[in-house]
């Protein structure tokens, strides 16, 4: 009966280490004024060292495998000779498609919900 609550809290674990490997390399490039692809390198190896401690985990929620995929798009960068201009914008390009994947199932208007009308 364990087994379940134990994959569930493994599962958890990673997408919230994931969220945060993901986030910490985003703001790094969101606020540093000039960064260079040494500092980016350091950051994402800086980073990593807590989600590599975890195990991952099979996702099936569209909104983490895209998360994970975002994940694996920085560690490519990370061996890659891109210059770091095209590694912000192809990065806040992905994060921004994320976002709004994730916000679309969120906000709906409420004049297209079928039981706006249900009152008249």
């Amino acid at each position: 009966m364990g087994a379940p609550k134990e994959e569930n809290a493994k599962r958890l674990r990673y997408i919230r280490l994931l969220g945060r490997f993901v986030n910490g390399i985003l703001s790094f490039l969101a606020k540093s004024d000039n960064p260079t692809k040494e500092q980016y390198d350091q950051k994402v190896d800086m980073n990593f060292r807590f989600l590599e401690k975890n195990e991952a985990v099979k996702l099936y929620k569209d909104e983490y495998m895209e998360l994970e995929g975002l994940g694996q798009k920085i560690l490519n960068f990370r061996h890659s000779d891109e210059e770091i201009k095209t590694i912000k914008e192809e990065l806040f390009y992905a994060q921004n498609q994320l976002e709004k994947r994730v916000n679309a199932a969120r906000y709906k208007k409420s004049k297209h919900d079928n039981h706006a009308t249900d009152g008249w």
